[in-house]
């Protein structure tokens, strides 16, 4: 049984000491820097709401799992939450409308949730008044965490079935050796460890440095008020009975404390604070995660709380703080084992929202090897290496404070700091009338005004405000003309690795489901599993020579991956930085691309999942014949230095052939109309590859991680499938996270959906019990607060003899 040490006894640190025991992993020590079960950190002053819904299905299952778990816990026969319920109010059309998504996201996840006319929401709260409410999301099993009492009774637990918790007790080293950690030194003397796992919130950063780590996470003060008694509260005589309150047009929240009211305000400018400018306990005049409070800042809140709730226009204010949260570059917390040191766990900036359910997932990683829900999102080595400098993390910190209440759309980047990465195609894509978003902190092309010609020869159907965000009819245009001739794409964002070495092949083999032993020159896709035949990612194998592989990735999480599991004579190196990527897709890409060079690209030569290490032009270049978006094609790669002559290469080569450079929304599109899988919209490791159409990837014979769970699965008794949604009506245009219903009942959610533009179709992938999945089932999808009649069809939709590709 390993030796546990967890640094923190706030709620994350309570809840997995709990977790652990519960599971019998009780050789458990936590070390708390100030008294129990107040000790100081966010935990002791947080008001405590909790509102589950999220547009992370991830989060809203951890908020989910917080909620059951508080509310089962007893502290001297009181609950642990108050199941008072909550109302996010609207009182415009566009936070309305929003509402109505938000509930869509909440049902999807399983979560009880319906928007209510002003009436109904004045009758569950008769503070409010209806003069500007337009309606209300109504949320009857949201609530309010006792946070402070459930980390007693979840550390008394703990204590029961064998856990330590050491009080007044700071740390101050943690020692390793040979790249693992081996022991935790305090003030208190020394602890042996096998796993460390740092829960210390806002300190976090702080234990990070002690092991080399940069976090990225940034804790910022966020006001936080109470009122004197009101007398319209006069009559409620136990802690809370009202629901806790949002106005997210002002950035306000409201929860009730007894005849009193709290009014949290997001309105005001973000006050960072360095991790080690915490003051200590014997120093902070409250506690150490309370700051001065600045009335400064305070200006506004009460006037805009007023407008919906009259009384607080004359009421006192008897208590005011600046309380500490953590912000991360990304919203999502830090969970997981740290690649840069073996047995560092990370539990951090996890609110208390969410506490119990990361908890949980953290027990299962650390038990059984992989947690039950999917924590891509918030794995701690996803972050690219600019995400983790400090003035990045306290700007990306602070602007997420700032849109925290904000309305955004899921397509929406931060505004700055950009631009951060460029290709070397920058300028050409600029020249062209680029309209970019960002991805992996590179501005990527969503599409070219410099094709807006093609418009008028390729209509797209009209679509709402909404959807028409980030959005362009030249998306479709883009993608149309691809399908006639040939298209040049920018695919630079997607992470790239070597893997080379003696024992490379077994290696890959080991970890990946597919057939790699093939002659070099040969290309796979693959699937990462884990113990149980969940999928971990997605990847293309290119085998380059006897030990050396070129392998397209999804993320820094799964070259982490690799590179934990990797034998001393095995090398993974990330190469996405000193390399570029395009795509040339279409009909014409071959006479395009053979134009250029004196190899032999005929089918022959060059047949489908193949490569050719060639030259076009001056550049030297890998040709590999795969294509994302259901075409004959090629991905392109080659070195950085060489990616203006790449472009300019192909660009005057192709003005014969009528090439066009094509945006990220005409590859999303061309891409569903082939159903091409992207990891992490449409599956990840909840699924395995018979559920997600996937089986196919998955060599037989066995030898891969993974493979005994995925034999013993019978792909005749699945409970779900991925599908392939078609809308009735083509302008019924739906984004993704929508809820599946059939006969009024939610059933599903929509993973990734576009408007297929060669086939005239509204497409949806979607989750469904295996009993819906066949073709002809009707269903529909809710976007907003509507019905779209949907079909499973055919899958995938566009060339399902694979004719073009291999052509």
């Amino acid at each position: 049984m390993p030796k546990i040490v967890i640094i923190g006894a706030g709620i994350v640190g309570c809840s997995l000491a709990d977790e652990l025991t519960e599971r019998g992993y009780c050789d458990v020590v936590v070390i708390e820097k100030d008294k129990l079960w107040k000790p100081g950190g966010s935990t002791s002053h947080a008001p405590g709401v909790v509102f589950q819904t999220n547009g992370s299905r991830t989060m809203a299952q951890f908020a989910r799992q917080t909620v059951e778990k508080l509310y089962s816990l007893q502290h001297g026969g009181e609950t642990c939450f108050l199941k008072v319920g909550s109302l996010e109010i609207a009182t415009t059309p566009e936070r309305l409308a929003d509402l109505h998504r938000r509930v869509g996201l909440a049902i999807s996840a399983g979560i009880n949730a319906r928007v209510i006319p002003p009436e109904e929401a004045l009758k569950l709260h008769p503070l409010l008044v209806s003069d500007k409410m337009l309606g209300a999301l109504y949320v009857p099993d949201d609530g309010i965490a006792r946070a402070v009492m459930a980390d007693e009774v979840m550390g008394e637990r703990s204590i029961s079935r064998g856990a330590r918790f050491i009080a007044e007790c700071e740390v101050i080293a943690i020692d390793q050796s040979e790249g693992r950690v081996t022991s935790v030194q305090t003030t208190q003397g020394s602890f042996p460890a096998d796993i460390v796992v740092s829960c210390a919130g806002i300190w976090g950063p702080k234990i990070g440095a002690m092991v080399g780590m940069s976090k990225a996470i940034q804790p910022l003060a966020h006001q936080l008020c109470y009122t004197v008694p009101m007398p319209e509260l006069a009559a409620y005589k136990s802690e809370a009975e009202l629901p806790v309150l949002r106005h997210q047009g002002s950035d306000l929240y409201f929860k009730q404390r007894g005849q009193s009211l709290a009014v949290g305000w997001y309105g005001h400018r973000p006050l960072p604070v360095r991790a080690q400018d915490i003051l200590p306990s014997e120093l902070a005049e409250v506690m150490p995660s309370q700051v001065p409070f600045t009335p400064e800042d305070w200006k506004g809140a009460m006037e805009h709380s007023a407008e919906v709730i009259p009384a607080l226009k004359s009421t006192d204010i008897a208590e005011s703080m600046n309380g500490l949260f953590s912000f991360t570059v990304d919203n999502f917390p830090l969970m997981g084992e740290w690649s840069g040191l073996k047995g560092f766990w990370v539990a951090e900036a996890v609110w208390v929202t969410h506490a119990c359910g990361v908890a949980r997932a953290m027990a299962e990683w650390i038990v059984d090897g992989h947690p039950a829900l999917a924590v891509h999102e918030c794995d701690v080595n996803r972050f690219d290496t600019h995400q983790l400098g400090l003035t990045h993390i306290e700007e990306r910190g602070a602007q997420n404070f700032v849109e925290v209440y904000d309305l955004l759309h899921p397509l929406q980047p931060m505004e700055s700091p950009r631009p951060l990465r460029t290709t070397g195609f920058y300028q050409r894509q600029q020249e062209l009338g680029g309209f970019f978003l960002e991805a992996s902190g590179y501005e990527r092309p969503q599409w070219y005004e410099a094709n807006a010609g093609l418009v008028g020869r390729f209509e797209s159907p009209p679509r709402d405000e909404w959807s028409s965000k980030f959005w362009s009819p030249v998306i479709g245009a883009e993608a149309c003309a691809v399908r006639e001739g040939v298209g040049l794409f920018d695919i630079t964002t997607l992470k790239r690795i070597e893997v080379t070495g003696k024992g490379a092949l077994e290696f890959l083999e080991r970890l990946t489901t597919g057939n790699l032993r093939k002659k070099p020159g040969s290309i796979t896709y693959c699937l990462l599993l884990n113990d149980k035949a969940g999928i971990l990612s997605d990847i293309t194998i290119m085998r380059r020579g006897e030990h050396d592989f070129f392998i397209g990735v999804n993320s820094n999480t799964d070259i982490n991956y690799l590179r934990q599991l990797a034998p001393d004579t095995v090398h993974v190196q990330d190469v996405t930085a000193g390399t570029v990527g395009l795509g040339l897709f279409g009909p014409k890409a071959r006479e395009l691309a053979q134009s250029l060079t004196r190899d032999d690209l005929g089918n022959e030569a060059l047949g489908y999942f193949r490569l050719k290490s060639t030259y076009l032009g001056h550049v030297p270049v890998m040709l590999c014949r795969l294509s994302y978006v259901g075409e004959l094609g090629y991905e392109i790669y080659t070195t950085a230095d060489f990616a203006l002559k790449l472009w300019d290469t192909l660009w005057q080569a192709g003005k014969e052939f009528g090439l066009i450079a094509a945006g990220r929304g005409a590859f999303n599109s061309m891409r569903l109309e082939k159903g091409y899988r992207s990891y992490g919209t449409d599956m990840n490791s909840e699924h395995n590859p018979h559920e997600a159409g996937l089986s196919f990837a998955v060599r037989k014979g066995g030898g891969y991680k993974g493979a005994e769970a995925f034999t013993g699965l019978d792909p005749n008794a699945l409970s779900r499938r991925l599908v392939c949604l078609v809308l009735e009506n083509p302008q019924h245009v739906v984004l993704g996270k929508e809820p599946i219903m059939h006969q009024g009942k939610v059933v599903g959610y929509v993973t990734s959906a576009y408007f297929g533009h060669t086939i005239g179709k509204q497409l949806a992938y979607a989750w469904v019990p295996a009993a819906l999945s066949t073709q002809g089932t009707g269903l529909s999808i809710r976007y907003f607060d509507r019905d779209y009649p949907a079909t499973v069809g055919q899958d995938p939709q566009y060339d399902p003899q694979m004719t073009r590709l291999k052509s």
